[in-house]
């Protein structure tokens, strides 16, 4: 079974404490973008979990989110693997903020509740998912939503649909680890306006949630090339321009069409990883069933 499995940006980004269990609170209005990586997974009979890709970056062991998403789900479900292969075609920056590896992660699951006929609702699927990564429960079900505490509660807002996306990359990564560190350490941190962004995403005011989209991450991850990247997206009429999760990746979100591709020419002739995308309702869509 082969699937597509949706990037995502982040139109806000805050963290409200540390939960009991170490954790972060958080508190995230997600939408899916229309960069997809394809997540293909067949039974064998090798009883065991195999990654397949062409991607050296990727890891083909137990480190990889796909193989810890498989585990998951044949732990809760408590269904013997008698051997699946996960095939991995990367599209989605890696180590970019855009919860590729999630995708990755989500798509899996969503293949695994198919090929072994398991037939979870979505919420128990996500709740598999929120075992492996925050941002796993939202990269199931994809759209525009509100995600908090660790990313497995989900409340779908109206869809953000028809604006073009230009998600740039610059050349380098951030360790999520490292950044929630940093979070932890520094000694003052604003907060977002959660409230108003709600009102703006409940009652479709575009101009509002453009003004309050925010993401607490820029005030402690140093990105070189942000204020650049963002002149260079508002010279081409960019309604917003945010980094996304704990970046580096910033993005721009556009009403015309036109100025984004402009500005994705632009942008990549120095940043390789320029992607010009669309907003989407759906984090895993179905390409084919073997």
């Amino acid at each position: 079974m082969k699937v597509k499995a949706a990037a995502k940006i982040n139109l806000m980004l805050d963290v409200l404490g540390t939960l009991p269990d170490g954790y972060h609170s958080l508190f995230m209005v997600m939408q899916s973008v229309g960069c997809y990586d394809f997540v293909e997974v067949n039974k064998t009979d090798t009883g065991k979990i195999e990654i397949l890709t062409e991607d050296e970056r990727v890891p083909k062991d137990e480190k990889n989110i796909a193989y810890k998403a498989a585990t998951a789900f044949f732990t809760a479900t408590e269904t013997k693997n008698t051997g699946i292969s996960i095939a991995i075609e990367k599209h989605i920056p890696m180590a970019a903020g855009l919860a590729g590896g999630s995708a990755d992660a989500a798509g899996v699951l969503f293949c695994l509740n198919s090929l072994f006929h398991t037939d979870l609702p979505m919420p128990k699927l996500q709740r598999i998912g929120e075992c492996v990564g925050a941002d796993v429960p939202f990269a199931l079900s994809g759209g525009t939503a509100l995600c908090m505490d660790k990313g497995g509660v989900i409340a779908p807002l109206l869809p953000l649909a028809g604006k073009s996306v230009v998600l740039c990359k610059p050349q380098m990564d951030v360790s999520t680890v490292s950044a929630y560190r940093l979070l932890d350490e520094a000694a003052h941190l604003r907060h977002a306006d959660k409230n108003a962004m709600l009102y703006a995403a409940h009652t479709g005011d575009y101009a509002l949630l453009c003004e309050k989209a925010d993401n607490v991450f820029e005030q402690v991850i140093e990105v070189p090339a942000r204020p650049v990247i963002k002149g260079v997206m508002r010279s081409h009429g960019a309604d917003l321009t945010l980094m996304s999760g704990s970046g580096p990746t910033v993005y721009g979100l556009f009403s015309d069409r036109k100025g984004a591709e402009n500005c994705a020419a632009e942008l990549k002739r120095h940043f390789p990883e320029t992607v010009c995308c669309e907003t989407v309702g759906c984090g895993v869509e179905t390409v084919s069933v073997c």
